[in-house]
């Protein structure tokens, strides 16, 4: 087991493309970081001020503080990962958001949803200083990492079935490909190659009604604002003066749930994650970096796997069954003991970079970092999937191991990427 680096000097972990370690070197690059959420997340004005990226903690704004230029996204919580990703470049960069005729029409919904001011509008040109391009560092938590994988590729590499079937004075830029516009991703508790939860959970919920209960669970103030499905593209955005439920009965009796496979729920699945790893290819231009968490133990003569006493409650039953569940039907992605380590949420096994239907290529980190491939670095000690980012935390824990605070290790992180050469 690859346990994440500890310590809290850059120089220690990090060294130059030639092996000399970096010691006295500054920042190498001043790109903004973006913040993107996972299943479920929220935006900053969601929640009555209670932030994903930190919960009472704002991340985003302790980077802020301290001299790193961030943002948080805010996009689909239930979404696809083509839709959250054709709703990621709006909100980053600004305009309607497009997500393409041809996956419209094969996914029988609207082309076109809202319309974003963009957090960062320079984004992808020319800086009239440096004479290079503006380009951003992406860290991610959960799906998020499969929605900033596939925004990558649909930037550089485009969308062929969008060209062949839209004019291309009609052909919007994320389409059409040649962008080279991120430095970095860096992956936090992804399923890279999906999570076996949804197995138990579509036993228990279908996914229609899973979403509406999340919904409800954290928008008991049901008649404010405070959190938004985005789903416009299916037409079924809250009405003005609806009520949180009468839009929830209204949402989980759509009849989208019993015929699309464009939402969160299959993409997140090993089956969907195998398509997504089809085409969500790693680019030779951009920094990879995976980060892992567990936080469950395994009993002597036992390959099963429990949840650590200090997980927090609400994932006790997704841990315990994603610690024993394994399968192996004909036709059917196989699922071993490999899979039973996790972090109440993901597998830990699908965390390191995509390998189900992928040809991407995955390394330990050795102390350089290298483009066009997968750098994992190792597993976050004693996190569970909502510790990594602030939420659902006891008082006094203290998460990843080796780290003062969680803020340290995202202070930490800031600094890692700022070093990162061109």
């Amino acid at each position: 087991m690859l346990t994440a680096c500890q310590g809290n000097n850059v120089s220690d972990l990090f060294y130059m493309p030639d092996g000399s370690p970096l010691y006295n070197i500054g920042p190498l690059n001043d790109y903004p970081i973006v913040l993107v959420h996972g299943f479920g997340g929220f935006g900053r004005d969601e929640m009555l001020g209670y932030k994903y990226w930190g919960g009472f903690t704002d991340i985003q704004e302790e980077l802020k503080n301290r001299g790193y230029q961030v943002y948080s996204a805010a996009i689909g919580p239930f979404s696809s990962n083509w839709d959250r990703a054709c709703e990621l470049y709006a909100f980053i960069k600004g305009g309607y958001v497009d997500f393409g005729i041809a996956h419209s029409e094969k996914c029988r919904h609207r082309r076109y949803s809202r319309y974003y001011r963009g957090i960062y509008p320079q984004w992808g040109e020319k800086n009239p200083i440096t004479g290079k391009i503006n380009k951003i560092h992406i860290i991610a938590h959960s799906q998020g990492g499969q929605t900033s994988r596939a925004l990558i590729s649909l930037l550089e590499k485009g969308a062929p079935e969008e060209s062949l079937k839209t004019p291309p004075y009609d052909l919007h830029p994320l389409f059409q490909g040649g962008k080279k516009w991120v430095h970095s991703l860096t992956t936090i508790s992804t399923p890279h190659d999906g999570m076996t939860v949804n197995y138990m959970m579509n036993q228990v919920f279908p996914f229609g009604q899973r979403m509406i209960r999340f919904g409800s669970m954290v928008s008991r103030q049901i008649d404010g604002i405070i959190y938004d499905f985005k789903m416009d593209q299916w037409e079924i955005e809250r009405k003005e003066n609806e009520t949180f439920w009468d839009y929830a009965r209204r949402l989980r009796s759509h009849s989208l749930w019993r015929r699309t496979k464009d939402t969160s729920d299959f993409d997140l699945s090993p089956e969907g994650a195998r398509m997504v790893n089809k085409w969500a290819t790693a680019q030779e231009d951009v920094y990879y970096f995976s980060f892992a968490t567990e936080e469950t133990f395994q009993l002597p003569f036992s390959e099963k796997h429990y949840p650590e006493f200090t997980m927090d409650l609400i994932w006790l039953p997704t841990a315990i069954f994603m610690g024993s569940f394994s399968r192996d039907d004909p036709g059917e992605i196989p699922i071993d003991s490999s899979w039973f380590q996790n972090d109440g949420v993901v597998n830990t096994n699908s965390m390191d970079g995509p390998t189900i239907g992928s040809t991407d290529v995955i390394q330990e980190f050795d102390g350089t970092p290298r483009m066009g491939q997968w750098n994992y670095m190792g597993i976050l000690g004693s996190c569970d999937h909502a510790d990594i980012i602030g939420a659902l935390r006891y008082f006094g824990e203290t998460c990843p191991d080796g780290y003062p605070s969680l803020l340290d290790w995202y202070i930490y992180w800031a600094e890692f990427l700022s070093r990162l050469p061109e």
